[in-house]
């Protein structure tokens, strides 16, 4: 099921959006305020925005701009339903990295036609990210190691699926604290060394030579995915071939 972030002041618009999108099969976030945004995104991982841009606490290009700048949010399409209607304010909304743009009073039909077109030809992200015994399931928020459910925080979830999701890339801590935490952050390059030190407490068969989550002296982090499964003793002992 697509995810659609709607971020609309007007109570009775939103309602009325919320309704007939649901009614189309998508699911629905959102909040009538631009505050706290992007933190909305990077929580639910929205397929689609659907961003106002005169908001009572916030500017929605500018919000739009945080958006493209971001390094797990840069991917997902925007459309701004607004009610500037001037050429100009149209091309300013295109530039800033909009996908489409809808001046209100607006049809529902169009609207939901729109946003299809955004999905037109667009695979999915994977929804599971597996690396041995280890599984992500990005829709539910859950993480297994050999089937067992394991209990992370929402930071470590987030860090691990950054890194899942981008095996062999080396991070510096920096670039986790922008990808993971966000440019509004009061936390410190130590932080990043906190998290990850869980992370391995609870992914690594022995924390203290890690596989999965590797240390690159001198750079950051980066994760393995190319890890198989090791065997079970009686699996192996099975496999020695009898003389």
């Amino acid at each position: 099921m697509r995810k659609i972030a709607l971020i609309e002041d007007d109570a009775d618009l939103f309602a009325l959006v919320k309704y007939n999108l649901e009614k189309e099969g998508f699911a629905v976030v959102g909040a009538q305020t631009g505050k706290g945004v992007i933190d909305l995104c990077r929580r639910e991982r929205p397929d689609l925005l659907l961003l106002d841009i005169m908001l009572p606490d916030s500017d929605g290009l500018e919000i739009c701009k945080g958006i493209r700048q971001h390094p797990e949010l840069a991917h997902i399409p925007v459309i701004f339903l607004t009610a500037r209607a001037s050429e100009t304010d149209r091309i300013v909304g295109l530039e800033l990295g909009a996908n489409d743009y809808i001046v209100k009073p607006f049809f529902i039909r169009e609207l939901v036609a729109r946003i299809k077109i955004q999905f037109r030809g667009q695979t999915s992200a994977t929804r599971v990210l597996k690396a041995a015994t280890l599984e992500l399931d990005r829709s539910s928020c859950e993480v297994r190691l050999d089937g067992t459910a394991l209990t992370l925080t929402a930071t470590e979830f987030r860090l691990l699926e950054f890194l899942m999701s981008r095996p062999g890339v080396v991070f510096s801590r920096e670039q986790l604290l922008d990808a993971v935490w966000g440019h509004d952050r009061a936390v410190t390059d130590r932080t990043v060394d906190v998290y990850i030190l869980r992370l391995r407490q609870k992914i690594e068969s022995d924390p203290a030579n890690p596989i999965l989550i590797r240390s690159v002296r001198g750079f950051g982090y980066s994760f393995n995915n190319n890890v198989q499964p090791q065997e079970e003793p009686e699996q192996r002992a099975a496999a020695v071939p009898v003389a």
